[in-house]
């Protein structure tokens, strides 16, 4: 089981999401793109939430970036846990750069039955 944000695990999410298929997303996630930049002991990690995928590096297509520590990310990304990403947000545990209707699009958009499976999956197989 490969350690959350290296790139055993980059590697596995996308291996994961390729055998999930068509994650059949409303069409507020499928059009959405965010980078988000992990803060750790090793110091930052770049990924980007892409069409409702989680993709190792940054996407172009982003308009907003997202800094956030590891546990964060997994509670609100992994775990759909909103309740922990409003907190966060209020604490300034998340830190917003650039287009801020990005988040309201995401709080308000329903991830799908596939992309809920996809990320339990992913979360399943995060040491």
């Amino acid at each position: 089981m490969p350690a959350f944000l290296t790139d055993d695990w980059f590697a596995n999410v996308e291996k994961l999401t390729a055998e999930a298929g068509d994650l059949n997303l409303p069409p507020a996630l499928s059009g959405l793109a965010i980078n988000l930049v992990v803060a750790d002991t090793n110091g930052n990690t770049e990924l980007a939430l892409d069409g409702g995928k989680i993709v190792k590096g940054s996407s172009a297509n982003a308009k907003t970036t997202l800094n956030m520590d590891a546990e964060t990310l997994r509670k609100v990304f992994l775990e759909f846990d909103m309740a922990a990403a409003m907190q966060a947000f209020m604490t300034g545990k998340i830190k917003v750069q650039g287009d801020m209707s990005q988040l309201m699009a995401l709080q308000t958009a329903k991830p799908s039955q596939e992309q809920k499976d996809l990320f339990k999956k992913v979360l399943e197989q995060t040491a």
